[in-house]
């Protein structure tokens, strides 16, 4: 039966100096005394968390409600079963993604000597998370961190701070106090961490931040993995289902009230098809919005005034045509979601990330005009969505850089939960969910077992040197090019032996199942054979 846990959410409270340099100290003491290395341990780590997470749904609702207006509808799906699901996910997979793995295509001359990878963690980690998904932003990270045999600090958004309240009691709830810690606060607690050697960084907010953070990690060459935002573009094509996607990408600026990093920040829309785009957007949102937005119990609020303030500013400044919503409350810090009609990729409203309910169309004449304004206005976004047909997709994914793509939809790919995520540029660097959160926090450690009878084999390299011992090792060792001097490939008799063999086939598994598939179809063409036969 449940123990009973207390609901009540506490005072925002910061973590005092003091106790930040006790926790740390205590948490790399229990790094080295290899305690969390233990796979049972870990398990028993990532079950607690699951429950805790359950005994405090209710608790982090409320505190989702408070910090940002979430509806419990969103809370519970893109915040709390997400995480619940991760921590299932890991604990079925762990013994399996942190096996050994034998090494690969490792030459003869090595064989015996046992080569293989081993899953180590890396140490005592730092996961500071952001407020727009504050309960996500971190526990999907430090279950990762728990499942990689880390110790771990965790720091949440204090612009969240009704949820870092919650999340540190179920962190103290739920975990060993002596390998994973909450620390809350603002710069000078953040400041405060960043002068502690961590063994891996892991930030997600503002790129601003992230190079003060990344600036810091490298006075101790210590690695990170930036989780950041981007000026990410959406191509509307003249051979797109317009009414679809109006209805999808006013759902990824909706959702959480358009404070996703992964939402888009304009669209790119083929300049024919720009009126019916906009009715179709206002179509969606009056479907989305019977009563209107602002009457609307499932729409988010903005974070926080300052955040309010820089949203506004850019609609005030911004020299385009708003040809939907506009309308504004900083009391009740609401922004209607807004669509400004721009003529040029220098105007405030698109060249700035929003990371809010509000973006810019840019008309375009040519798909190959968008795709060089996508690349001027920020060569390495977060996301990239196309709509339009398989040629259409295939030039812009091919012409686009970005950390992850959707077709036909809004960050889709963001929300398979086995799927990496991670910007690339500007946009961050590393990726986590799913076994990429095992990963991120695990060292890939070589090792080969030499054993005493191979010395011989290794006379090669012990001194006196032998010319007779090097040619023989050369005569071994050495890889065959199969290119010439002008890098053409090279077929000869052995790659027509292995094509004609494999039944064209250039792998052994490949050519196992060709014959397979032609055996038993000898076998069953026999068979009709002799059936016809004793049927003459």
């Amino acid at each position: 039966m449940a123990t009973p846990v207390d609901l009540k959410i506490p005072d925002f409270e910061n973590t005092s100096m003091e106790d930040i340099s006790r926790v740390t100290d205590t948490l790399r003491a229990t790094f080295r005394s290899s305690k969390t290395k233990d796979l049972q341990w870990r398990l028993v780590q990532l079950r607690k968390l699951y429950w805790a997470i359950k005994d405090y749904t209710p608790a982090l609702c409320n505190a989702l409600r408070a910090d940002l207006r979430k509806s419990k509808h969103e809370a519970l799906l893109s915040e709390i079963d997400w995480v619940a699901n991760d921590c299932i996910f890991l604990s079925k997979n762990l013994e399996r993604f942190a096996k050994d793995e034998p090494g690969e295509d490792v030459p003869l001359t090595f064989v015996f000597m046992r080569p293989h990878v081993r899953k180590e963690p890396l140490g005592m980690v730092l996961i500071i998370g952001a407020f727009n998904f504050p309960v996500q932003l971190v526990l999907t990270p430090l279950i990762g961190a728990i499942a990689a045999g880390c110790t771990a600090v965790v720091k949440p958004s204090e612009n969240a701070p009704h949820t870092a309240m919650v999340i540190k009691k179920l962190v103290e709830t739920a975990l060993d106090p002596s390998a994973f810690s909450v620390v809350n606060g603002a710069i000078p607690e953040t400041q405060a961490l960043m002068d502690i050697k961590w063994d891996k960084v892991m930030y997600t907010g503002s790129t601003h931040v992230a190079k003060i953070i990344s600036q810091k990690a490298a006075e101790t060459l210590t690695p990170v993995c930036l989780e950041l935002g981007g000026i990410n573009p959406a191509f509307v094509t003249r051979h797109a289902d317009v009414k679809l996607a109006a209805r999808r990408l006013a759902w990824s600026k909706t959702l959480n009230a358009g404070q996703v990093c992964l939402s888009q920040n304009y669209v790119l829309a083929d300049r024919t098809i720009v009126p019916q785009l906009i009715t179709a957007f206002k179509e969606s949102y009056k479907r989305f919005f019977p009563s209107g937005a602002k009457n609307s119990p499932d729409l988010s609020r903005i974070v926080n005034q300052r955040q309010f303030q820089r949203i506004k500013k850019l609609l005030d400044s911004t020299r385009g045509k708003i040809v939907m919503g506009g309308a504004t409350d900083e009391a009740s810090l609401f922004i209607e979601p807004t669509i400004v009609q721009v003529d040029s990729i220098d105007d405030p409203v698109i060249c700035e990330e929003t990371f809010g309910p509000v973006f810019a169309i840019l008309p375009y004449d040519t798909l190959d005009e968008a795709i060089n304004s996508a690349n001027q206005l920020c060569d390495t976004p977060l996301a990239l969505f196309v709509f339009g047909n398989e040629e259409e997709s295939k030039k812009v994914l091919g012409s686009v850089t970005s950390g992850g793509a959707t077709i036909n939809d809004g960050y889709t790919h963001a929300s398979i939960p086995t799927l990496p995520l991670g910007g690339i540029g500007s946009s961050g660097t590393g990726s986590y969910r799913g076994r990429a959160s095992f990963e991120v926090f695990t060292h890939r450690r070589s090792v080969a077992v030499v054993p005493a009878w191979v010395d011989k084999l290794l006379r090669v390299r012990y001194m006196p040197y032998s010319p007779k011992e090097l040619a023989r090792l050369r005569s071994m060792s050495a890889l065959r090019c199969d290119f010439d001097r002008a890098g053409r490939p090279i077929r000869g008799l052995r790659y027509w032996l292995v094509l004609v063999l494999g039944l064209g086939s250039p792998t052994f598994k490949g050519a196992l199942f060709r014959w397979a598939v032609a055996l038993a179809g000898v076998f069953v063409a026999r068979q009709r054979g002799l059936l016809d036969f004793i049927g003459n």
